[in-house]
């Protein structure tokens, strides 16, 4: 039995919770050796630890203001750190950032570095001072720091374009595992994936969303490192292949020119379908030169810093010590994937090339790369697909074409892995998109039902009223992110990043120079979101339909425009209108200062 509160036990709770999921693969192991099915395989991994989420989502249900916002605001560091990186490592992270590396070559690491890097800006610049303000939301500070309900308003408006961006890629990671789990169409496994997500955050709001994705990133971490240990092992490349990694590479540069690398014609790539892509160079130029990969890492860190869900974690914790602790911790956690990633999409790719490997299909007949299991099941799920070309009856490097999603989700099917490992990186993969979508919906819904409706449009509504809004906002949000994804307009890397540029050109500077500068005013940061969005948003537009972007800023980093614009402006309009009076500076003052009460206090 446990005795005490919850927060005491909060060790034991999650020891026994890894102790049952590992039973629960074992199990599964020793089901597939007696005959279970892949597919009952595959629904059992995704429905056993959605069901599991979803009982803590009611386990964790709240009637409360403070503990359905903040979670009461007493989530420990380390559990704390865990969360945030559940939150963090998205599907884009899990499912679609090796396969981004392994399309596009390591200039794609310049998302990792930004990814990381952010949580430098975040310990430094932001998250310690927020936590001292003692807001509820991002727009919640702005609102009170700069004062005035339009400069609340502006927060919510780029709050919003930069979560719905990003939800709407998440849903989408959710959909393509349900499809493949579940063997049903993608655009009704978008909605499973909806529900699921729901479910976890429902009811209890930020508590509920803080301990399933604590219990969802041990799900992820485990399904995303033991593949990489067990295909490494299995390949000869050492049981930690992470120190391997430059000889793996090279070893590809070798096969691609033993192979010879050629690129498909126009008329060939008509056959491939959507969204598919071939093997390319493990040192293709996606980052031509420096200054693309700079300004990429650069758009990445300052999102990061600006990414609204990100910051509401640090507003969790019992004090403005534990909001950097924490910082640290979510580093820590955030590290165990990405190091990882290059090194998952590098023995992917020579788990198919190279002929010395049982799984190595370069070279092999047509008809007999076909008739492989794995390649059929995700030639149905329309994410592999080989053709021959040059007529020749052998697969060339350029006649295999495969999903950016398929690389993580396949390649332990690929390397020959018992299906149980497929099972569970479908449920890892499922649990980063869910952890994700969780914290962006609840920022969008927050956002809307605290600061608009609450703050704006009834101040005077009771507090049962602001959680039935905030939970109907819940399911109005994901039903529009459910359906847009289901279009399919963007992969779901490219939507991540669009949403980084967004929360960047609108919200970075508003936010850093609200911590940082007295002498930023609300009339400076109204134009300093405005414009910085617009902007932004005006130059993706360009680019996407075939304007020449000028200082090498692309489609990509269009955040760069938009901050520098939203910079700008929001120094000269602060500059040319009134200072703040003397109580807003002597706030700003306050905040500055780790200890003492909040900002905020009882405010809310």
């Amino acid at each position: 039995m446990l005795k005490g509160n919850f927060i005491d036990n909060l060790p034991k709770v999650y020891g026994i919770y890894t102790g049952g999921f590992l039973a629960f693969i074992i199990i599964m192991a020793i089901a597939e050796q007696m005959g279970m099915s892949a597919k009952a395989i595959g629904i059992c991994f995704v429905a056993f630890t959605v069901a599991i989420y979803a009982i803590i989502g009611y386990l964790s249900r709240t009637a409360q203001a403070d503990a359905y916002y903040v979670a009461g605001r007493q989530v420990p560091t380390v559990f704390n750190g865990m969360a945030t990186a559940a939150d963090w490592m998205s599907g884009a992270s899990f499912v679609a950032m090796a396969g981004g590396i392994y399309f596009k070559g390591y200039g794609y690491m310049a998302l990792l570095v930004g990814w990381t890097g952010g949580y430098v800006l975040v310990a430094s610049l932001l998250a310690p001072y927020l936590r001292k303000f003692g807001c509820y939301t991002v727009p919640d500070f702005i609102g009170t720091r700069y004062g005035g309900n339009l400069s609340r308003l502006m927060a919510v408006i780029v709050l919003t374009v930069a979560s719905f961006t990003y939800v709407t890629a998440q849903i989408n990671a959710t959909g393509t595992i349900a499809s493949v789990a579940l063997d049903i169409p993608f655009q009704y496994a978008v909605y499973v994936g909806l529900i699921s997500i729901l479910l976890c955050s429902m009811l209890g709001g930020m508590r509920g969303v803080t301990w399933t994705q604590v219990a969802q990133y041990i799900v992820l971490i485990i399904a995303y490192l033991l593949p990489v240990f067990w295909i490494s092992n299995k390949m000869g490349a050492g049981f930690f292949p992470h120190f391997m990694l430059a000889d793996e590479v090279s070893r590809i540069a070798e096969l691609e020119a033993q192979f010879g690398f050629v690129k498909n014609s126009a008329e060939n790539l008509k056959e491939v379908p959507k969204g598919l892509a071939g093997i390319t160079k493990a040192h293709s130029a996606v980052n031509a030169t420096p200054w693309a990969f700079i300004s990429l890492a650069l758009a990445m860190m300052m999102g990061t810093a600006s990414l609204p869900h990100v910051m509401m974690r640090y507003f969790t914790t019992p004090s403005v010590k534990a909001a950097r602790k924490s910082v640290g911790w979510s580093l820590f956690f955030i590290f165990l994937l990405y190091s990882s990633a290059p090194m998952l999409a590098t023995l992917s790719k020579l788990s198919l090339i190279d002929p010395s490997l049982p799984t190595g299909i370069i070279g092999k007949s047509i008809s007999e790369v076909q008739a492989i299991d794995w390649y059929q099941n995700w030639n149905q799920a329309n994410l592999m697909f080989v053709s021959d070309f040059n007529g020749n009856g052998t697969l060339e490097l350029n006649e295999f074409f495969m999903g950016g999603k398929a690389v993580v989700l396949a390649t332990p099917e690929i390397a020959g892995l018992p299906y149980v490992i497929s099972g569970l990186v479908a449920a890892g993969g499922m649990a980063a998109a869910m952890s994700t979508a969780d914290g962006l919906i609840l920022a969008i819904a927050n956002a809307l039902s605290h600061d608009l409706y609450y703050k704006i449009i009834d101040p005077k509504a009771e507090t049962a009223k602001r959680l039935v809004v905030a939970r109907v906002l819940l399911v109005v949000i994901g039903f529009a992110g459910a359906t847009i994804a289901a279009m399919e307009i963007q992969g779901i890397l490219g939507s991540v990043i669009w949403a980084f540029d967004f929360a960047m050109s609108g919200l970075f500077f508003p936010l850093v120079l609200g911590v940082w500068w007295k002498r930023a005013n609300r009339e400076g940061a109204i134009a300093g979101m405005a414009l910085g969005l617009i902007s932004g948003a005006g130059y993706l537009i360009w680019v996407r339909n075939g304007g020449s972007g000028f200082l090498g800023i692309t489609q990509l980093t269009f955040g760069i425009f938009g901050s520098a614009v939203s910079l700008v402006s929001m120094v000269v309009v602060s500059l040319i209108t009134a200072e703040p009076n003397a109580a807003t500076q002597k706030m700003v003052d306050e905040v500055r200062v780790p200890s003492g009460k909040s900002i905020l206090g009882k405010q809310h």
